[in-house]
């Protein structure tokens, strides 16, 4: 998935995830509902993740009556992401005894 200028389109690993979510699972028993989720690291989401979310936020602010309560949705599962993606990150750093180990001004 490429533009005219054959840069990769935004959301185009995301939407790629979903596809593969969705062959990975297609043989889920049907009393299951299953929407494939795909976020990119930096940020954009795949198209059913987005009109999950949509949805799913048209629903919390329904029952909560909080015209607000979407975006605070919105903010826990990218405040989600970024921990998961920190987690990632940190999990293939080597440990250090801290700034004493990095910075060394003696």
């Amino acid at each position: 998935m490429f533009d005219q200028f054959n840069f990769p389109l935004v959301g185009a690993a995301a939407n790629s995830a979903e596809q593969a979510k969705r062959c990975k699972y297609e043989n889920l028993d049907s009393s299951f509902i299953f929407v494939p989720f795909g976020v990119e690291t930096l940020g954009p989401w795949g198209p059913e993740a987005r009109a999950l979310f949509k949805e799913l936020s048209k629903r919390v602010i329904e029952s909560t009556g909080d015209p607000r309560a979407g975006s605070y949705l919105g903010q826990r599962i990218s405040l989600a992401i970024q921990r998961g993606n920190a987690a990632s990150i940190l999990g293939t750093v080597p440990r250090c005894g801290g700034f004493e180990d990095v910075l060394d001004f003696i």
